[in-house]
Parts: C-alpha cells; sequence; structure tokens
C-alpha cells in the first residue's frame, strides 16, 4: 500500500488545478468526444444496474450503460467473461475502453497496488475523458507520476459498491482522503460520479467492481 500513500496536499492541490486548467482549455475543442461511446444492439446488459450486492460483488446480468456494447464478446480478451476471473489493473488492460487509464496506471507504477486490493470500486474514465486533455498535455502528467497518482486515487474507493451501494451512499470517499468525498447522484442509467455519467457500470472483476465514466474526476471538487 505503500505507493498508494496520499502525497499530501500540495501535490493534490498542484495536481488537481493542472488537470482542471487542461479540461478547460481542452474541452471547447473536443466537444462530442464520447461520441466514440455510442452504442451498438448487441451486447448483454441490465438496462438499470439495480441489482444490489451487500458486499457490493456484480455477475455480468448487472452490467448496464450504453458503452457496454463496445465490449468484445464471448471469452474475447476485454469481454465481460475474460475480465471477470482477473484483478482489476489486469482485467483493465485487456479492456478496449480503457487505453488511456491503463497507460496512466504504468506510469506510475500503481499495476501491482491495485491488483493486491481485495475489495475495491474503480472509476475509470474512458479514452475519450483523457482525450479531452491533448496528447501532449496527458504525457506532460503521465511524466510526472508524483502529480499524477493523487489524480489515479481520487478514481478508487477503498470499498468494493455496485451501482444500487453507491447511489444509497450518496457520497464515497476515495484513497486520495486530501481530494475530498466523491459525489454519486441518481441510480442506473442517470448514475453520475461528480457530474461524470457512467457509460458501463457495475463491471465485476476479481477484486474490484468497475464503473467507466465519461470524464476525469478533479480532487478537490467537493471539499467545503
Amino acid at each position: 500500500m505503500s505507493k498508494f500513500r496520499v502525497v499530501g496536499i500540495g501535490f493534490t492541490a498542484a495536481a488537481a488545478l493542472a488537470l482542471a486548467a487542461c479540461s478547460s482549455s481542452d474541452n471547447a475543442s473536443s466537444g462530442g468526444s464520447n461520441s466514440s461511446m455510442a452504442p451498438s444492439s448487441s451486447a448483454p446488459m441490465s438496462s438499470s444496474g439495480s441489482t444490489g450486492s451487500p458486499d457490493g460483488v456484480t455477475t455480468n446480468a448487472d452490467v448496464f450503460g450504453p458503452a457496454c456494447s463496445q465490449l468484445p464478446q464471448g471469452s474475447a480478451p476485454g469481454s465481460l467473461d475474460s475480465m471477470g476471473p482477473q484483478p482489476v489493473a489486469s482485467a483493465a488492460s485487456t479492456n478496449p475502453l480503457l487505453t488511456k487509464l491503463v497507460a496512466a496506471v504504468k506510469a506510475t507504477n500503481l499495476v501491482d497496488t491495485l491488483n493486491s486490493q481485495q475489495a475495491i470500486t474503480v472509476f475509470a474514465p474512458a479514452d475519450p475523458a483523457f482525450q479531452a486533455l491533448g496528447d501532449a498535455k496527458f504525457n506532460e502528467l503521465a511524466g510526472k507520476p508524483d502529480q499524477l497518482a493523487p489524480i489515479l486515487q481520487y478514481h478508487v474507493v477503498g470499498k468494493r459498491y455496485d451501482a444500487k451501494g453507491l447511489a444509497t451512499a450518496g457520497s464515497v470517499e476515495t484513497l486520495n482522503t486530501a481530494g475530498g468525498p466523491v459525489k454519486i447522484e441518481g441510480s442506473g442509467e442517470n448514475m453520475t460520479v461528480n457530474g461524470a455519467k457512467v457509460l458501463c457500470g457495475n463491471i465485476p472483476t476479481k477484486n474490484a467492481t468497475v464503473f467507466v465514466i465519461d470524464k476525469v474526476l478533479t480532487p478537490g471538487t467537493n471539499k467545503n
């Protein structure tokens, strides 16, 4: 867990400001960046993600959201059947929606740390969320792991939740405690995480439940 230790309020604030600046300068030129997440008609999914589990563990039948249709089918790498038995970082590395997030996790050497957790929830920004920053700014952050790590920590909750559990909680603390809580609003297809839409939720992996979202979360957003 030493690599997941929050690095301090100064770094967190700097990372948050850097990310906010990146987002505000690029979002205008990247409008509609989520168009690549439009659903097709073939993916198995729940219509609401309403099934609840006291330990936050989900099954393929609980998965919901418009982008789930973009996951490979059957037992192909990146499919629900393939990801389910794998720890979360290994599972994400095969998910075609999360190539930028995987690159960020590797840049901060957090693969083994994520895989070794027992029960966590991961809010996973889809590729268009990182692409909104622009390649140059993403690569700049990737080259500064001490600033990128607190941002990634803000996307991980140290308890496993399914969609119903998150909706009931209303807000959850992340591993970046200095960044403040993450606010959950709505439920099922209408769920948001700090305002980010859930594109594919309740994805089961061996040690985590994953929610693919359409924005990179900024630490400090909900601090008083």
